[in-house]
């Protein structure tokens, strides 16, 4: 009776529950497929009771005295646990550690570029790792290293905490920082503000339209762009033509 109907395969696998003939108690507890119990009955008539419904004998209990055991579609049953975990795995969030590397020299525009990455990578959920490089007797200088580093630490305080304190690894000193709610806070407040942002973009395009819409001399008038003595001449020509 085992691994049988509608071409699906059903045969339990090496961590799922027994099935069927699979299961080696001689008398099991059995409840239907609609959740009624149906008693402590000899495992064969459990599984004559399960085979005339179509159905399969799946051992849910098996600890119990005397083991429980369902009557239940497992093929269904596997796909609906298959489905579970796949959608626990979707929602897994995968934190990734993100470089970023500077150097005590670096110039206000390459700073500010630098910070916008790291800000970026904390905002999608990672890490950023925060690296300056020491070239020759710049190394002699760790002070001003870890006055760089303090800087990026308290202008993204607001959105990062600091994981790993400042470093000083060979000619590299560096810093962890981690974001300071999780990813799908952040994913929240990213669709919030990017409804935020359409709407003010239909609006603005509502407003544009209602403009083209309007008469050519008053949307002229609202621009605050004066008719051309091409476009005079042209209307004064129409109303001289609308006169004849």
């Amino acid at each position: 009776m085992a691994y049988r109907f509608r071409g699906r395969d059903i045969r339990p696998t090496a961590t799922g529950p027994p099935v069927n003939e699979a299961i080696r108690a001689p008398e099991v507890r059995v409840i239907d497929e609609e959740g009624e119990q149906l008693g402590v009955m000899p495992i064969a008539e459990a599984l004559k009771i399960a085979e005339d419904r179509d159905y399969d004998l799946v051992e849910i209990s098996p600890n119990a005295d005397p083991p429980v055991c369902k009557i239940m579609d497992y093929g269904r049953y596997k796909y609906t646990q298959q489905k579970k975990a796949n959608e626990a795995k979707k929602r897994q969030t995968t934190v990734e550690l993100k470089e970023v590397k500077m150097r005590i020299k670096i110039d206000e525009h390459d700073y500010e570029f630098k910070k916008k990455h790291a800000e970026r990578f904390l905002l999608d959920g990672n890490k950023a790792k925060v690296t300056i490089m020491f070239r020759g007797r710049e190394v002699t200088h760790p002070d001003l290293g870890r006055k760089l580093l303090d800087r990026v630490a308290n202008e993204l305080i607001e959105i990062s905490s600091m994981e790993q304190t400042p470093k000083l690894e060979g000619r590299n000193m560096t810093m962890v920082l981690t974001p300071k709610i999780s990813k799908a806070q952040l994913q929240s407040a990213k669709s919030s503000q990017e409804k935020t942002s359409k709407k003010k973009s239909q609006e603005r395009v509502q407003e544009t339209s209602e403009d083209l819409k309007a008469p050519l001399g008053e949307a002229i008038e609202k621009a605050g762009v004066a008719p051309t003595e091409e476009a005079e001449s042209k209307d004064e020509e129409g109303k001289e033509d609308a006169e004849a």
